[in-house]
């Protein structure tokens, strides 16, 4: 009899248990992430996963040309920066440069082409 009582006493107690609910925010804190713009996302990729700033800055030749020179060039001749990134188009900044950076297709065609198009912001926002 007195195990009965103690397991209901252990089972009603255990039933009490209330859950702990987590509630958002009115308005954002200090600590909460800010959404980033496309140039702020695609920058991100630059230099982190993409890894071009291993051949590429912003506004001087290195291995491959500067984002202002690739900028400049694809927006005069309309010109679209995710298609090449594909492996789709062809070289129109450094035709000589072209075999080394299809080394780098293997990264690129690896990118979602909202990830692609946030590079093409970033590369864009050179001109600025």
């Amino acid at each position: 009899m007195r195990k009965t009582l103690f397991l209901f006493a252990v089972l009603a107690f255990a039933s009490c248990k209330k859950e702990e609910v987590k509630k958002e925010p009115l308005y954002p804190t200090s600590t909460e992430v800010v959404a980033q713009t496309p140039e702020e996302l695609g920058e991100e990729i630059f230099k982190g996963k993409g890894n071009c700033v291993a051949c590429h800055q912003v506004d001087k030749k290195v291995i491959g040309p500067s984002l202002q020179d690739i900028a400049k060039i694809y927006k005069d001749k309309n010109a679209s920066i995710v298609t090449f990134l594909k492996g789709e188009g062809e070289p129109i900044v450094d035709p000589s440069q072209y075999e080394v950076m299809k080394a780098n297709f293997v990264i690129t065609k690896a990118m979602s082409d909202d990830e692609l198009k946030t590079l093409e912001a970033y590369v864009y926002s050179s001109l600025k």
